[in-house]
């Protein structure tokens, strides 16, 4: 039988079959379900699939200008070349670069070059190599126009973008005058550079029509948006378009919205007749695709002599491409995170001609936790107060700018359990004290914060009539554990040992879900799971004769009114299918929820050198529910290594004379490595949060990142009495504030 369970989430979760743990799976730290096909080579990537009819390459032409105004595409002598099939040249509707995943489609190229890389056209032949040889044939003439390529040159001309992922005004009290008033002030401006998710797996498709409809293998994370986007881009019904997406190899946000990878794939399938397969290079994953913008921020912190802080200020200024709207909320956090009567965060919008900039892992905290958690210590050392106690001194007791109460807020909890676990203690809060021959040492923290939202979210769960179960929804792994914990969810919900549970991810013909970003994923879908697994437990009730609440349900049996009943048995050949669908509901407006945590980092920096080796890093979080302790932990541990690269080495570097980005691959483009990262602690703390979801969770993934690397930069001044507030803080940077005859005295030792 087939039926829907429905479940709003507008009351708290009192106790459920998940508390109770009956079959003991749930938070458990459960290898991956995939695990042995990615190891071993079989999980299949949207490049690897194999379709029916024989494949055509396609390979993008890309722009060598900035900016500027498409006069004529010459493809003759590319058409002219042996196995070339065709060439796409639409360059009124074909995208300029991935969509935002918050827009209908990817923006048109419409006639104009709006950033260097922008996509333009694309060869599609017989193999990949004539593809891409003849890729250069084609010509391009542009009439060139004045470019916009530093946000510091338009940082004058910045725009109010208006109402985004958050408004872009967040005011309370009178701030000028409470900073104007205060005993003890704070005024520094941070910047941030313009960073590449650099996901492992390049973005990649493969278009093939069949009968008027479409299927497209890709690589992205919300497939049913992105049904749609495709759609409207090619204009076309979203019933004719079907995306598979089994597994994403990283996508940290770049693959939110479709590519232009998908649409000039599924443009030129449609044109010749046979599937096309297109995969952007490195650098034009760099160049064509979308980056997390640059940011000026101005913090501004009034305080009463004993640390209360009575004004806090956050204004940013953030870039994006002319006629896109997003912009890097980074004050969201900023809002909650402190009390502060009087209180300011605005953004501002700079247009320039570089890359869509648009949400990459932790849009807003990410960067805007930076600023803060380094102002934050810079504060605290005016104050002479120890950073913990700072924040401590200003914890709030309800959100201190809307006054709703926390749905459940441990931050305190975790920076008290880390600087234990830590040796806080020993730290010497003189700059410059503790030195191992030519190396300083010295320790930081930051908190963590990150806003938890949940979409609405459909999945299928079908208990099949011999004892074993189904799983179906389009939802997306993008190498977070999707399989492993929706898995989970139903076998402790329906008795079930885990190798009797099957999982179908990432099709969109397969119930809609939310997908994969904002931290939403796990607790969005894996509550739709957990409401169609409530649909099969009355079902299974009514089959045994009692109420859902005097049933047991365990290794594949179902217990009540003292029978014992395998499940095959008490289906008796009728298998049960549920869609559940869960929507957000009041819990959300009537509470304020947050994940939250503290980063304490060891780091060493170089007396002569300048060079900073991170030594020890703890990270201390509290999400509600941990669905699985092993994945949580494996993105705690991400987060971390991402916040070290933000802090020391992540930068693109623009040419501002053409837009270029000058390092477009992972040679020059640089994440930390192995060398760069210690030996990594995580804590997460035992918790629920009964307003988040159904399942008690919260979102964890994003969390990680949030003030890593501030805790890092922290960890610096101490280190070396040396504070950079321009990111990455690169050993030249370093060295420029450390005293030469210090380095010189050190190096004659």
């Amino acid at each position: 039988m087939d039926t829907t369970q429905n479940l709003t989430m507008n009351k708290p979760v009192g106790e459920t079959r998940l508390d109770r743990g009956v079959q003991n799976v749930i938070g458990k730290g459960v290898d991956r379900y995939e695990g042995p096909l990615k190891v071993s080579g079989q999980a299949t990537y949207a490049y690897e699939h194999k379709v029916g009819k024989r494949v055509a390459y396609g390979y993008i032409v890309t722009s060598g200008t900035g900016s500027g105004k498409i006069k004529r595409i010459d493809a003759m002598a590319a058409l002219s070349m042996a196995g070339v099939l065709h060439v796409v040249t639409d360059t009124k509707t074909a995208p300029r670069a991935s969509a935002d995943p918050s827009d209908p489609a990817p923006t048109p190229i419409n006639g104009e070059i709006t950033h260097f890389g922008q996509p333009v056209a694309m060869v599609v032949a017989e193999t990949f190599e004539i593809a891409r040889d003849a890729a250069r044939l084609v010509e391009i003439e542009v009439e060139p126009r004045e470019g916009r390529y530093s946000i510091f040159q338009e940082r004058d001309k910045a725009i109010d973008p208006g109402q985004q992922t958050m408004p872009s005004n967040t005011l309370k009290g009178d701030f000028p005058k409470a900073f104007e008033e205060a005993e003890v002030t704070f005024d520094a401006t941070y910047t941030t550079p313009s960073q590449s998710s650099s996901a492992m797996e390049p973005h990649a498709a493969i278009a093939e029509w069949t009968d008027g409809k479409l299927t497209l293998h890709g690589c992205y994370q919300l497939v049913s948006t992105n049904v749609k986007q495709l759609a409207k881009a090619l204009g076309i019904s979203t019933k004719d378009v079907r995306i598979i997406v089994p597994y994403v190899g990283g996508g940290f946000g770049s693959k939110l919205g479709i590519g232009p990878e998908s649409v000039f794939a599924s443009m030129a399938a449609r044109e010749i007749g046979r599937p096309v397969k297109v995969a952007l290079t490195r650098q034009q994953v760099y160049q064509a695709t979308s980056r997390r913008s640059d940011t000026i921020q101005r913090v501004r912190i009034g305080t009463r002599r004993d640390g209360t802080i009575t004004a806090l200020a956050h204004d940013t200024i953030t870039s994006n491409t002319p006629g896109d709207d997003f912009f890097e909320p980074a004050g969201i956090s900023t809002v909650f995170l402190y009390a502060g009567e009087n209180r300011q965060v605005t953004h501002r919008k700079a247009d320039v001609n570089i890359l869509l900039s648009s949400s990459m892992r932790a849009p807003g905290e990410a960067v805007g936790m930076l600023a803060l958690e380094n102002a934050m210590d810079e504060m605290a050392e005016k104050l002479d107060l120890d950073p913990i106690e700072f924040r401590r001194r200003n914890e709030p007791k309800e959100d201190p700018q809307t006054g709703l109460p926390f749905s459940s807020r441990r931050l305190v909890e975790c920076m008290q359990v880390g600087a234990e676990r830590f040796g806080w203690s020993k730290r010497n809060r003189k700059p410059g004290t503790r030195r191992e021959g030519e190396w300083f040492i010295g320790m930081g923290m930051a908190s963590a914060s990150r806003k938890n939202m949940t979409q609405q979210s459909s999945a299928r769960v079908t208990l099949l009539s011999n004892g074993t179960a189904l799983i179906e929804t389009d939802m997306t792994d993008i190498g977070t554990g999707t399989y492993t914990i929706l898995q989970q969810i139903a076998g402790e919900m329906l008795g079930l040992p885990l190798d009797k549970i099957a999982v179908t991810l990432g099709d969109s013909a397969l119930p809609s879900a939310s997908g994969s970003g904002g931290s939403w994923g796990a607790n969005s879908s894996g509550s739709s799971v957990y409401a169609a697994c409530e649909g099969i437990v009355e079902a299974l009730a009514k089959k045994l004769g009692v109420s859902p609440d005097d049933l047991t349900l365990k290794d594949g049996t179902a217990i009540g009114a003292n029978r014992q009943v395998p499940l095959h048995e008490l289906l008796a050949g009728e298998p049960i299918a549920v869609t559940g669908t869960f929507k957000p509901g009041s819990t959300s407006n009537d509470t304020h929820q947050a994940s939250y945590g503290a980063h304490f980092c060891e780091v060493a920096v170089n007396a002569v050198t300048g060079e900073t080796r991170v030594r020890r890093l703890l990270t201390v979080a509290t999400a509600g529910r941990i669905l699985n302790e092993k994945t949580a932990t494996s993105q705690c541990y991400g987060g971390q290594i991402f916040g070290i690269g933000t802090a020391l080495t992540e930068e693109l570097v623009v040419d501002e004379r053409t837009g270029l980005m000058v390092n477009h691959d992972l040679a020059e483009y640089h994440v930390p490595v192995n060398a760069d990262v210690p030996d990594l602690d995580v804590v997460i703390l035992e918790d629920r949060d009964p307003a988040a979801s159904p399942l008690a969770g919260k979102g964890i993934g994003e969390l990680a990142i949030c003030g890593v690397g501030a805790a890092v930069t922290n960890a610096i001044y101490n280190a070396c009495g040396v504070r950079v507030r321009d990111y990455p803080m690169t050993l030249d940077k370093v060295l420029a504030g450390l005293p030469r005859e210090t380095a010189q005295r050190i190096a004659a030792e």
